[in-house]
């Protein structure tokens, strides 16, 4: 075989997953049966499968395809090191769902007034080249927001900057409890029993997105500085028991308490603004919910070694978790349970993934086009959010049919209102 060339080493099995073998012996066990799978996202895991402190093999996911740094979709558990840009700049990012009391008889016929509540209630999108004037931020945080920055995430923040001073460059009080841009959504859906319920996709926006870019650079800086070669330079890592790695971890750590907060504060605000669209009840809203990571880095057990598990556009499935899979804009969601498989190092996908990127979808598709595979959703319909029209997506049925050893389905939900970044 030549360099980085791949096979599939089990080309008749019976198993859930394919698995890749690249040279030099790495593995990756891919669940993509049934669902598109690029050449460059195999070239890319394959790479990824072939460092030298992987546990085991990197498992990838049905919603699997090419990221910035590492696959979209991909669980890549580590011994002695962590790759920053496996992680990415989306620290944190992940989804929260909140069923409430309403049923689809308390709504209003035309949800556009929910649509717009939510949209006024919560800072989303970029304006302004992100200055002061960005819609997408706050220009006075409201005291609550103060508030749990000071408590929560203050002291961590100045900890951080005491050692990375350029850390400091980066939106943070100004950006908890904001939305962002990109495929970062509100929604409001009905289940498979016409209960209402709120979702939301974010992560630690500004911030996050800094600590990120910051500690990719520093773990290319430490590749040149000691003539490390690497089949992709974004895979550059940071070995455990020195002090980039520690601080990494650390910061990685923080950000995903700042996600976790920031959908928690935006769910909050949701909440409240439809409780005041017109002819809406008193309702409840605290039934279930469910707040999960899917770009981070967790300690974790497996095969029998502590590992650091990496999980870039993946959801952790431990028997009896819950986790949230949505599908794209105009299909349906699911809320599901856990298997605790341990092949995939108890992990499932955090999505359906794109079958293509944002410039060939705003090349593809019309506003027409769009208008149509979201007739029956109450969301933008302009030229700005056709990169996240649902075609630009893999089948989410594929997808869950693909992963059916890893989850099961507890609710299905389907999208009524859709508020993007």
């Amino acid at each position: 075989m030549g360099h980085n060339q791949m096979k599939n080493a089990n080309t008749e099995n019976t198993n859930p997953y394919e698995v890749l073998q690249a040279k030099g012996g790495g593995l990756v066990k891919a669940w993509i049966k049934g669902v598109p799978f690029e050449e460059k996202a195999r070239a890319q895991l394959l790479n990824a499968a072939s460092m030298p402190f992987i546990h085991k093999w990197v498992a990838a996911m049905p919603d699997v395809h090419l990221g910035m740094g590492a696959t979209v979709g991909s669980v890549i558990p580590t011994v002695g090191a962590v790759i920053p840009a496996a992680v990415g700049v989306d620290i944190g990012c992940g989804m929260m769902a909140v069923q409430t009391s309403l049923a689809a008889s308390d709504l209003p016929e035309n949800l556009r007034e929910m649509r717009t509540a939510i949209e006024a209630a919560v800072p989303h999108g970029r304006t302004d080249n992100g200055g002061r004037n960005d819609r997408g931020a706050w220009g006075e945080p409201p005291a609550k927001i103060v508030a749990e920055w000071n408590e929560a995430l203050k002291p961590g923040y100045e900890k951080m900057l005491a050692k990375h001073k350029k850390l400091s460059k980066a939106n943070n009080l100004n950006h908890l409890g904001s939305l962002g841009t990109g495929n970062h959504f509100i929604e409001v859906c009905l289940d498979e029993s016409d209960q209402v319920w709120f979702m939301l996709h974010s992560g630690s926006r500004g911030i996050g997105n800094r600590i990120g870019t910051y500690f990719i650079e520093l773990a290319k800086q430490d590749m040149r500085r000691y003539h490390v070669n690497l089949p992709d330079k974004d895979l550059a890592y940071l070995p455990e028991g020195t002090e980039y790695f520690d601080d990494y971890v650390e910061a990685v750590s923080w950000g995903q308490d700042f996600a976790f907060r920031n959908r928690r504060i935006m769910m909050e605000y949701v909440i409240d603004a439809v409780a005041t669209v017109r002819g809406i009840p008193p309702f409840e809203a605290q039934l279930k919910a469910v707040n999960c990571h899917h770009n981070y880095v967790s300690r974790e057990h497996h095969y029998g070694q502590n590992v650091l598990v990496t999980r870039k556009g993946a959801v952790r499935a431990r028997k009896g978790d819950l986790g949230i899979i949505p599908g794209s804009m105009g299909a349906r969601s699911y809320i599901v349970r856990g298997k605790g498989n341990p092949e995939s190092f108890h992990s499932c996908s955090h999505g359906a993934g794109r079958v293509m990127s944002r410039t060939a979808a705003k090349k593809r598709f019309t506003i027409e086009d769009h208008k149509k595979a979201t007739e029956r959703v109450e969301c933008r319909k302009d030229s700005e959010v056709i990169d996240e029209t649902p075609a630009a997506y893999k089948s989410i049925d594929a997808v869950m049919e693909a992963q059916k050893d890893l989850v099961d389905i507890v609710h299905t939900l389907r999208q009524v209102v859709c508020v993007k970044g």
